[in-house]
């Protein structure tokens, strides 16, 4: 509750042979021992993250990660969970020694990171070891391969600044991700937050996309009032001024927007969170594609984490009765939960993805690709609610450019005239 969000994080990822350094850099650059260290080849076998704070970027996520040249049946998995990471990376460190300079290895991961446009820098470790001009080394290694370079010697511990300062200058400038509200509103402004407490809800706190919101609003310096559904029409007739923003938990949406006038823009966390992790027009023309679903078509319910589903779960229990009562009939539904999507995408007809609070961008941007490239459109579950309760033109309002992907109708029309901000 006290840290930062791994989400929130910029996150680092550390590739390179078996041995080549990789557990022993990321114990050097935060000083702990996180990862295990071995002469042993393949001693990583799943990714380790460890948080940690590099000054001016603020929060970031190291990730070791398994050799790329790993061996035999179990190291295809290992190898296979290692290419997976550059889903989330934004910034890659590749490590090599100078046993391992002419390995191939190095421009595979060049050629991905390169796919990705995910920014490398190079790590020659083990320098401690290397009889050879290291500046001349650097050099040539560093013309060969077309990226920056620092000598490291985790043993001496050398080198580590300079590396540092090679991710600062490096990181991308674009990896954090965008407001989430701040800027649907003025300074000064207030803003109502409809957070039901029901069986979902965690004890004794909100859940993480609720507090990001209320910090982001905090940020942009505007006045926040938290309140349930059951208490909305009441705050609504006593305070003054009315609110320039109401954002609800998607579950009440058709309470709240019954509650809330017109002249009061309204959205929900989901479609915040759907335009700040990802890409929300995207989003929206998945919605659009539950027109075509038939009784009998297979849809995916994806979910970024794991959690325990209650009886009336969101996901489970609530999106899917909805759905079937549109289409008129039973719908194949598959549930997939953690960090990738299931594969044969292509037998989907629609994918429904949770909020991604737990992803970062980069990795729910990874998803919104590989569902296009398997041609199935996807929606998360704020915009599919808005859709199948009629609301969407409304609580799109405070974005007039994906509205204008709704199709033409008075409704929408209105919508879009009666956003305020």
């Amino acid at each position: 509750m006290q840290d930062t969000p791994r989400a929130n994080r910029l996150h680092i990822a550390i590739f390179g042979v078996r041995n080549a350094g990789k557990s022993s850099l990321i114990n050097a650059l935060t000083n702990q021992d996180i990862a295990l260290v071995s002469d042993t080849p393949g001693t990583t076998t799943d990714p380790v993250f460890k948080a940690m704070e590099i000054l001016p970027l603020g929060p970031v996520m190291l990730i070791d990660t398994a050799g790329i040249d790993d061996e035999g049946s179990l190291g295809e998995l290992r190898t296979a969970r290692t290419w997976k990471v550059l889903d989330q990376a934004d910034l890659v460190l590749l490590v090599m020694d100078n046993a391992h300079l002419d390995s191939g290895y190095e421009q595979e991961v060049l050629q991905r990171c390169r796919e990705r446009n995910i920014p490398v820098v190079g790590v020659l470790n083990k320098v401690d070891l290397l009889i050879k001009d290291i500046e001349k080394e650097l050099q040539t290694l560093g013309a060969a391969l077309d990226i920056p370079l620092a000598a490291v010697s985790t043993v001496r511990k050398e080198g580590l600044e300079d590396l540092i300062q090679l991710v600062i200058a490096h990181a991308p400038q674009d990896w954090a991700e965008p407001a989430l509200a701040g800027d649907l509103v003025r300074k000064g402004d207030l803003v109502v937050l409809v957070t039901p407490i029901d069986a979902s809800a965690p004890k004794g706190r909100l859940i993480l996309p609720q507090v990001q919101t209320i910090r982001d609003l905090l940020d942009h310096d505007n006045w926040i009032v938290v309140v349930k559904e059951t208490e909305l029409e009441e705050l609504l007739a006593k305070v003054t001024p009315k609110p320039r923003l109401v954002i609800t938990d998607s579950q009440v949406f058709s309470l709240v927007n019954r509650l809330t006038p017109l002249e009061i823009t309204l959205t929900s966390f989901s479609i915040l969170f759907a335009r700040s992790k990802g890409n929300l027009a995207t989003l929206v023309r998945g919605a659009l594609a539950i027109a075509d679903l038939r009784p009998g078509d297979k849809v995916l319910i994806a979910e970024g984490c794991t959690h325990h589903r209650t009886d009336d779960d969101i996901g489970k229990v609530k999106i899917p009765r909805w759905l079937q009562e549109r289409v008129g009939g039973a719908l194949d539904f598959t549930w997939a939960s953690g960090s990738s999507l299931p594969p044969e995408l292509e037998s989907f007809r629609l994918i429904v993805h949770c909020g991604a609070c737990m992803l970062n961008r980069r990795e729910m941007l990874s998803r919104l690709m590989t569902a296009q490239r398997a041609a199935v459109p996807i929606v998360n579950y704020g915009v599919c609610i808005a859709y199948l309760h009629g609301i969407l033109p409304r609580v799109l309002s405070p974005f007039p450019d994906v509205l204008k992907l709704l199709p033409n109708s008075s409704e929408s029309q209105e919508a879009g005239n009666e956003t305020s901000v």
